[in-house]
């Protein structure tokens, strides 16, 4: 009888030990033995997420019990989850079931047109790019807008997080509401005294926002000078539309570094060189600053502009057509003298 008791004791010992191994070895040992990035889209299986997850694990074997046992199948969350070395069955698991995942910085750039934004957006989200332009046509109509390409005003360019699952009507609203931020009693009153309307105040700071090459430093200045165009009744010959325009007819495939006599012939509505006023639409996705420098623009009385070639980045400012015309020149000279087409 004294000896069974000790063996009794070995056997729980044993079976106990056995136990506490495979729970372990099921729930918290180090599972990951490369990491990596697991997509599980809404309509996932248990065995499409499996697919999608064994290249990282050590054993899918035992992920794969206890992920049955915790009916993954049905208690998962769409997303992007980031997998890491040193985390086991459970962690991954719990991650799934509670929608851990990560976000993603998204770069929002001066896009030509919303279109584009669509597609390079679209690269980083469970819904894809038709989904996307879809549901804008949809959004833009319930705005009475024509398309999602006149949503275009309500996007700023900067850098956002969004997590992989973001829907297109959420990706929306939250631009809509930086939007509304930003139209401030104040900014508005701004607007008011230009005498432009919301979309001419876009137009004017996406065409400063291209003129300037996306550097703030003399924003104002240029928005001052084609407020003193259009107050004028003087033509804008902003080259920047020009590019526009040719970009337009050609999907934007078309890399142009220097706009030629011919080209300010393009019969289009956004080429101010043969249309006066400003064009019917921004001719980019702005930033918050550009619009800010136009709300906020220089009182001057410039009225040509060219870049220098002596100073990157920056321009030659005049109200003399003489003056302008030989800076005009020597900006042509710098141009073929570098061979730039």
């Amino acid at each position: 009888m004294k000896k069974t008791i000790p063996l009794i004791l070995l056997i729980l010992l044993l079976v106990g030990g056995y136990f506490g191994w495979k729970f372990y070895k099921n729930n918290l040992q180090d599972n990951v033995k490369e990491e990596g990035v697991l997509l599980v889209p809404r309509t996932a299986t248990l065995q499409q997420i499996m697919d999608s997850i064994r290249p990282y694990l050590k054993d899918a074997e035992s992920f794969q019990e206890f992920a049955t046992k915790q009916n993954l199948e049905k208690n998962f969350k769409a997303g992007r989850y980031e997998i890491k070395k040193g985390e086991g069955n459970k962690t991954l698991i719990n991650k799934i079931r509670q929608g851990l995942q990560t976000d993603l910085p998204f770069r929002i750039k001066d896009f030509d047109d919303v279109y584009q934004m669509i597609g390079r957006v679209a690269r980083k989200t469970e819904a894809d790019s038709l989904t996307f332009v879809k549901d804008f046509n949809t959004i833009a109509r319930l705005k009475n807008l024509k398309s999602a390409e006149d949503l275009k005003p309500y996007f700023f360019a900067d850098t956002y997080n969004f997590y992989w699952t973001v829907t297109p009507e959420d990706f929306f609203k939250k631009f809509e509401n930086i939007y509304n931020d930003f139209w401030t009693e104040e900014n508005i009153n701004k607007e008011k005294n230009l005498g432009l309307d919301r979309i001419q105040v876009y137009t004017l700071a996406s065409i400063v926002l291209r003129e300037s090459g996306g550097k703030p430093d003399e924003q104002k200045r240029i928005a001052g000078l084609y407020l003193n165009r259009l107050h004028k009744g003087m033509k804008l010959q902003s080259d920047p539309t020009v590019i526009y325009a040719i970009n337009k007819e050609n999907n934007f495939t078309k890399k142009i570094k220097r706009v030629y006599y011919k080209d300010l012939k393009t019969n289009s509505s956004y080429n101010t060189y043969m249309y006066s006023g400003l064009p019917p639409g921004p001719i980019c996705v702005v930033d918050k600053t550009s619009v800010e420098n136009v709300l906020n623009a220089e009182e001057n009385n410039f009225l040509y502009m060219v870049a220098d070639p002596e100073k990157p980045g920056l321009h030659k400012f005049t109200d003399d057509p003489a003056i302008h015309e030989k800076n005009a020149n020597i900006y042509r000279n710098w141009l073929n003298k570098n061979k730039i087409k």
